[in-house]
């Protein structure tokens, strides 16, 4: 014969009663909707200083790398365009500016979103999103050598990001050699 426990119905612990889970589960949402915010603070950051700060250093760096192709004395090919034109540019003419927020006409070039250089340089005014200036320069009493600068930024920061807009600057130096090696 087997034996039964008994045990009193108010004594009786099985699980969790409805009351409990919904307590439980309003303390879990008031703390999560509190964490939210950092969540989506966080995309936005990764958003703004990571990536778009990224691709500013990238298009500076192509850039500086275009205008390092071209010959030392070339003083007309126009880098504003794809693919570069030999007429109606700056080549590497010592002047411009690397200063985005007062660009040189010569010195200066846009991309839309995509990083595509923008063709018609009076559109580029309203779609750009990001600019390229650049300046070249050569040390007083030395011409056979060339500072080529150039910074890249974004017009806007993405999702509404806060804090400053990603700019990137490049620099470096090109020296005129002869063919026979010497400076």
């Amino acid at each position: 014969m087997s034996t039964r426990h008994l045990t009193p119905i108010g004594r009786r612990q099985d699980g969790f009663t409805l009351l409990e889970t919904v307590f439980a589960l309003t303390i879990l949402l008031i703390v999560a909707a509190g964490v939210m915010p950092l969540g989506l603070i966080a995309v936005k950051a990764t958003e703004n200083q990571g990536h778009l700060a990224a691709r500013t250093t990238e298009y500076a760096q192509d850039k500086l790398e275009q205008l390092m192709a071209l010959a030392f004395k070339d003083s007309a090919t126009d880098t504003r365009v794809f693919p570069a034109k030999d007429t109606n540019g700056s080549g590497l003419t010592v002047g411009g500016s690397s200063n985005p927020a007062a660009p040189v006409a010569l010195y200066v070039d846009y991309l839309d979103i995509n990083g595509n250089l923008l063709k018609d340089v009076n559109d580029a005014s309203t779609t750009w999103m990001y600019k390229r200036a650049w300046s070249v320069t050569s040390p007083a009493g030395n011409a056979n050598l060339k500072q080529i600068t150039v910074t890249a930024i974004v017009r806007t920061a993405s999702q509404g990001g806060i804090g400053e807009l990603p700019r990137a600057t490049v620099s470096a130096w090109k020296t005129l050699v002869d063919p026979d090696g010497a400076v």
